[in-house]
């Protein structure tokens, strides 16, 4: 059965707005556990920042926690649709060479799906498969040799 984005991804995601700073997403950051902050307008996806953002464009940059989020953000973001496969994210994080892909609806941010996401079910799948494998080769061996 083919996996749906839907049932892989992560909802419970931690939001920041243009109205925060790079020091408040530094502390979202920490307090969450995340290197990776989408960026909101209500609930329309405008852009993200990781913490590598941080670092290069806002402290080495030498701009002080007080900047704008908006100073560090990337704004042209790939994305992938909630009914979009599993297949499919993987690809397409493959080819963009990413970890973590925002899911969309009508523009409006759903979820989250990482490669740890896939990761789980990708073995789930490989697990079945190595399963259905030996199942196989096991039945297999039981059956008499006809000469």
């Amino acid at each position: 059965m083919v996996k749906k984005v839907k049932e892989l991804m992560s909802t419970d995601c931690v939001t920041a707005t243009l109205q925060d700073n790079v020091y408040e997403l530094a502390v979202l950051m920490k307090n969450h556990d995340t290197g990776y902050i989408p960026v909101v307008e209500g609930k329309k996806l405008i852009g993200v920042v990781t913490d590598r953002d941080l670092v290069i464009r806002g402290y080495a940059e030498k701009h002080p926690g007080s900047a704008v989020v908006k100073q560090v953000m990337t704004a042209e973001v790939e994305t992938i649709e909630p009914d979009a496969t599993a297949d499919d994210a993987v690809k397409l994080m493959a080819a963009r060479q990413i970890r973590r892909l925002p899911v969309v609806d009508g523009g409006e941010l759903v979820g989250i799906v990482t490669l740890g996401d896939l990761a789980v079910h990708d073995s789930l799948l490989a697990e079945a498969g190595h399963a259905l494998s030996g199942i196989s080769e096991h039945e297999h061996r039981e059956q008499p040799h006809v000469h």
